[in-house]
This record gives C-alpha cells, sequence and structure tokens, in this order.
C-alpha cells in the first residue's frame, strides 16, 4: 500500500480519499490535510486503483466501479493494522465510498468525514444517492458548500438525516468550498471553519 501520512493522532487517525477526477494530492486535499494534521489528526492519504494507474500511464480513465473502489478503501483501513480511533472519508467521491464501507458495517472505524458530498450527479436532483445514509450508525460529519452542484445548502434542508449526521455548511462554497468573490468571505476562511468544526466534531473524546 502506497500511504501519504501526515501528523500525530492526537484526536483520531483520519484516512481520506480523493474525489473522482483529483488524485490524493489535488491543492484541495493538500490544503485541507495541512490544516488537520496540523490540529490534532494523523492524516493517511491513498489512491484508487484507476487513480493509481492513471500516475502510472498519464492517461485520464474514468474511477473505477463502486466495487472496486469499496474493496480498495476496505483493503486500506485493513493494511492500517486498526489505529486506537479511526476516522475514514474523503473528497466528493472518496466521501461516499467511506460512508458506504460505514453503511455496511466495519468494527474498525469510528466516524465518518465527508468533503463535499456527493449528493446527486450536477443537475440532476432527483437520483439522490441518499438511502444508505439512515444504515450508518457511527458520527457522521458531512462539510458542504452552500451552492454545491451536487448538492447545495437548499437541498440539505429538504433531508432527513439520523441524528448522528450532522452538516456543516460553508458559507457561498462550492463543490471545493470556494466561495464567490462578491460574498465576502474567502476560501481560506472557509476552509479554517472546515477545520474548526471537524475539530469541534471529533475531538475532545467525542469518539
Amino acid at each position: 500500500m502506497n500511504f501519504l501520512r501526515q501528523g500525530k493522532p492526537d484526536i483520531a487517525t483520519l484516512l481520506l480519499a480523493h474525489g473522482a477526477g483529483a488524485p490524493m494530492d489535488s491543492p484541495f486535499m493538500n490544503d485541507i490535510v495541512e490544516r488537520l494534521s496540523s490540529v490534532g489528526f494523523e492524516v493517511v492519504r491513498f489512491e484508487f486503483p484507476y487513480m493509481t494507474e492513471r500516475r502510472v500511464s498519464g492517461k485520464k480513465r474514468p474511477p473505477d466501479r463502486a466495487p472496486i473502489l469499496l474493496e480498495a478503501f476496505e483493503n486500506t483501513i485493513s493494511a492500517l493494522n486498526t489505529p486506537k480511533k479511526l476516522i475514514i472519508g474523503g473528497k466528493s467521491m472518496g466521501g461516499r465510498m467511506a460512508s458506504m464501507i460505514a453503511a455496511n458495517g466495519n468494527a474498525h472505524i469510528d466516524g465518518v468525514l465527508c468533503l463535499g458530498y456527493p449528493f446527486h450527479p450536477p443537475g440532476r436532483p432527483e437520483k439522490l444517492r441518499t438511502d444508505h445514509l439512515p444504515s450508518i450508525t457511527l458520527p457522521t460529519l458531512i462539510v458542504q458548500g452552500e451552492r454545491d452542484p451536487f448538492g447545495g445548502n437548499a437541498l440539505v434542508k429538504t433531508l432527513s438525516l439520523p441524528k448522528n449526521i450532522s452538516v456543516s455548511i460553508a458559507p457561498d462554497g462550492n463543490h471545493d468550498l470556494a466561495p464567490r468573490k462578491r460574498s465576502g468571505r474567502s476560501h481560506t476562511e472557509n476552509l479554517q471553519l472546515a477545520t474548526e468544526t471537524i475539530v469541534s466534531f471529533f475531538g475532545n473524546g467525542k469518539i
């Protein structure tokens, strides 16, 4: 297994998967990992098979089908040798896969973190990807941009999510939590808010 490890697990070890189109060392992933690893998390990153192949070949290819993604995620969890506290999650598709693993049950997991959850494909709000969420019993945090094209605050307010699933809205944020200039906020402010929310949600012995 090829990991990128950063930080110390004072709060927990956080296993993060990338999104569908960008690797584990994308600017967004690098930024959020730098922040989280400086406030008490050991952050471990890995890549799904299709992204590993892309690094070798240099050719873009679509994500693997869900069974392959889930198997790769499960294998990575096993390779970590059971950290004391383990949160799994990821950016967009990576977070969705983490939520599916949690819904299926895994005794080694203590929480779930989704960064920009893909509630539906862009422009297709009727294709909700929420059926499995009520099966998650672990503390779960979704950090979502207010105007995320995969499902923003307007959609979130209509959902009936279990009490153990909390959604934090990044003001005027898009899928990467970045706001528009006219909003008066910066991307840095939204990323910092996300970091503080994650620490508050999972810290102080809450998992």
